[in-house]
């Protein structure tokens, strides 16, 4: 008695009016594919198979029973069942297809399927993310491009350890930062020296070596011109491995689907890519792209934590009534759908600046201006939000049964990998100090998208940049700032109508506030749930 029944059964798509009305203009191929989507993630065998590939962990094998070196990580099959579907459903390649229905889109149609796929589990889609966003680093370099990009754009998973030249299908990782540096990787001391052309050997070591089970790698590494990048194959052309040693597993906090192990390497053969010395630049297109997916990860990890709080509320009791019809209650849920769907909102509109930025000089400035805006605010949001979630739930939310307890430890990730907070600011204040002219662009595209709410909005923000060029210690300000204005403005450009008014009044123009609930009774917060979260049988 009083249980609410469980949420599998129902359609992570169909039962999301804003990423609906965000894919209005999909080709009807997509939608459909969508629909299927949406299906699958709320399926109990999928919700099965999302618990048991973060429940059976990732293990290590650093040998045979001989004493042989096999440097291999076994996953649980529910981690290639994830793998097999995500990748088949491009994941890792869409957006370097020719695929004539995601013509214009495909960020923004990869970004929905992204989405929904992070509800349901999102350790798996990390090796996904890579091989995606290697392909763009690799562009550096023309012929490795066009030797590795049809290998990539394969909807194929293959998970068996065998050189490149047998894989049905391959992914990329990566591998930068080391003990002694962190996030500042010009401190790397890992060394390549050249060999013949482009190929070098490198000796080293790397901290975190994302997804070692990849087929290769771009790793940075000095030399005597700099620090530079190199793609770096797992297994060489003769199925001998190539010198990676991986000592142990990292015990994260969460994110267990995925291993991350530390590597040491001597006499590791790697290919360079673009031009010695300018590995940090080579790099950053990848970088750009992985900062779009942790944005698109938070944000359905929080629609998945909060659709959790919603079902609860509406079939769960408490002192005569439904928890949803408590005013206390109801007022939490709406105050976090608001950010929900602001991040949602927000990340969507990041996507489509990708898809448009060749073509529109105010596009190509969201993109650079906004990722790092985006990336920090709808990541450091996550925490929260799901924690709040899982309060709602109350204990119920906070046993291992609930998908809750996951969501929770998953969130913290995306705030980190790729550019803390910190660094995040300190790129916001790169572009504000290097070209201003960009900054103003998003500015003026945020301005006209607000209306007539737009013109206190914009002081503020102006007002915040100018205290960034004396105090580098306020970038999160400007940051923060920025986020909140992009995020109305969106929610106002799709017609969001009550939740963007409500979105406006309480986070551009509200008091402090450090917890949810704190909406007023100015606000419908019965309607703002009902729009967002429409009931579902």
């Amino acid at each position: 008695m009083n249980q609410s029944p469980p949420i599998a059964g129902t359609n992570a798509w169909r039962s999301d009016p804003l990423l609906m009305q965000a894919a209005e203009n999909f080709s009807e191929p997509v939608r459909k594919d969508l629909d299927t989507l949406g299906r699958f993630v709320r399926n109990q065998e999928a919700l099965d198979l999302a618990r048991l590939a973060n429940s059976e962990i990732p293990q290590l094998r650093t040998h045979d029973r001989y004493g042989n070196r096999l440097d291999l990580v076994e996953y649980h099959p529910a981690y290639h069942a994830l793998m097999r579907r995500s990748a088949a459903n491009g994941l890792h390649s869409s957006i370097w297809e020719k695929t004539a229905s995601e013509s214009g889109m495909r960020h923004q149609i990869r970004a929905a399927r992204f989405f929904m796929t992070a509800q349901l589990e999102s350790g798996h889609l990390c090796p996904l993310t890579m091989t995606n966003a290697s392909l763009a680093a690799l562009m550096a370099d023309t012929s490795l491009f066009r030797r590795w990009a049809p290998r990539v754009a394969v909807r194929k998973y293959d998970h068996t350890s065998k050189p490149l030249a047998q894989k049905a299908g391959i992914t990329i990782g990566m591998g930068m930062t080391e003990k002694q540096g962190g996030t500042d990787v010009r401190a790397n001391t890992s060394r390549a020296e050249p060999l013949e052309g482009k190929i070098y050997r490198l000796s080293g070591h790397k901290w975190f070596l994302s997804a070692p089970m990849s087929d290769a790698f771009l790793m940075l590494a000095q030399t005597d011109r700099g620090l530079s990048c190199f793609l770096v194959p797992r297994l060489l052309e003769d199925n001998a491995g190539n010198g990676l040693r991986l000592q142990r597993l990292k015990d994260k906090l969460g994110n267990r689907s995925n291993a991350s192990a530390e590597v040491e390497f001597d006499g590791t053969m790697g290919e360079l890519v673009g031009e010695p010395g300018a590995g940090v630049r080579t790099i950053m297109d990848m970088v750009t792209l992985t900062r779009l997916d942790c944005a698109l990860g938070s944000a359905g990890i929080m629609r998945a934590s909060l659709a959790e709080a919603v079902h609860h509320a509406r079939h769960r009791s408490a002192f005569g009534k439904t928890l949803i019809e408590q005013p206390l209650m109801l007022r939490v849920l709406a105050d976090m759908a608001l950010d929900v769907a602001a991040a949602t909102a927000l990340s969507m509109r990041l996507a489509r600046a990708f898809d448009e930025a060749a073509d529109h000089r105010g596009e190509a400035a969201f993109a650079r201006v906004m990722t790092p805006v985006v990336k920090y605010w709808v990541c450091k949001l996550a925490p929260a939000v799901t924690y709040e979630a899982m309060e709602c739930l109350g204990g119920n939310g906070y046993v291992e049964e609930a998908p809750l307890a996951r969501h929770y430890r998953e969130a913290p990730v995306n705030a980190i990998w790729e550019g803390s907070g910190n660094v995040m600011g300190l790129d916001v204040l790169r572009v504000l100090n290097r070209n201003a002219g960009l900054f103003d662009d998003v500015l003026g595209m945020i301005g006209n998208d607000l209306g007539e709410k737009g013109g206190a909005t914009l002081e503020v923000l102006a007002a915040a940049a100018r205290v960034c060029q004396t105090d580098e210690g306020s970038a999160r300000i400007l940051t923060e700032q920025l986020a909140l204005a992009a995020a109305a403005a969106e929610l106002r450009r799709m017609g969001g109508g009550r939740v963007a008014d409500a979105f406006i009044e309480t986070r551009l123009a509200g008091q402090w506030r450090s917890t949810y609930g704190m909406l007023d009774a100015r606000h419908d917060a019965a309607s703002i749930l009902d729009v967002l979260y429409p009931e579902t049988n």
